[in-house]
């Protein structure tokens, strides 16, 4: 009986280390398949890779994260906030997938949850670029007293330099404006809302100051004087 009980446990245990070495192994094909797939843009077998590999690790795969990237950047939003939604279940504060979350919530048109995004990642976050969405948001659903109060903080915050919004100047065109430059933008177009014409002039004049070339900021202006 003895003995019985010996091979039994022996049977088991090399049961587990069989199953665990198969997973291993199953996990690095995997990741040479996502590697290669990932270096030839082939976006459908890097999708398949990463469903496999968050099969293999289980509920709390690190790979979420990558396949709403990858949802992301093919544009598929509302797959991108399925598994951006996943993740943040599991790490409420994850910068990215906030922020992934609300891009996707704007582009299927569901704005007022978009909002609420936005404002929990400036919450989170206290970031310039963030705040700028955000007011740009409140704007956009004529919350033009709420976008004032964030356009005015957002102001306040620094700025790394680095971040630039593109602005449609006409059907055609479009211009890339520093941050720095688009914040001010942003507060004269709600002071105009806001029948506070002096605020926007100004407005205008910093923008411009900060970036003579930005077409919108100049035609604003011109049209106040």
């Amino acid at each position: 009986m003895k003995n019985s009980l010996i091979a039994v446990a022996t049977l088991i245990t090399f049961t587990i280390g069989y199953a665990q070495n198969k997973n291993e192994e199953d996990i690095k094909i995997e990741k040479q398949i996502l590697s290669s797939a990932s270096i030839n843009g082939d976006a459908m077998v890097a999708t398949t890779s990463l469903y496999k590999l968050i099969a293999l690790q289980g509920e709390n795969s690190t790979y979420k994260d990558s396949l709403a990237y990858v949802y992301f950047s093919a544009r598929k939003y509302a797959s991108c906030f399925m598994v951006a939604s996943e993740v943040l279940k599991r790490d409420p504060k994850h910068e990215g997938m906030l922020e992934l979350k609300a891009i996707s919530l704007e582009s299927l048109g569901a704005l007022d949850k978009a909002l609420e995004a936005n404002e929990e990642l400036f919450k989170l976050t206290n970031n310039n670029f963030f705040g700028y969405n955000l007011a740009k948001l409140q704007y956009s659903l004529k919350k033009n007293e709420d976008a004032f109060v964030t356009i005015e903080k957002t102001e306040k915050l620094n700025d790394s330099g680095t971040r630039k919004v593109t602005f449609n100047i006409n059907q055609t065109h479009t211009q890339q404006i520093e941050l720095l430059a688009a914040i001010p933008y942003l507060k004269g177009l709600i002071a105009l809302e806001l029948d506070k014409k002096d605020i926007a002039k100004a407005s205008f004049e910093k923008s411009v100051k900060i970036q003579p070339e930005f077409v919108l900021a100049k035609e604003n202006l011109e049209s106040l004087q």
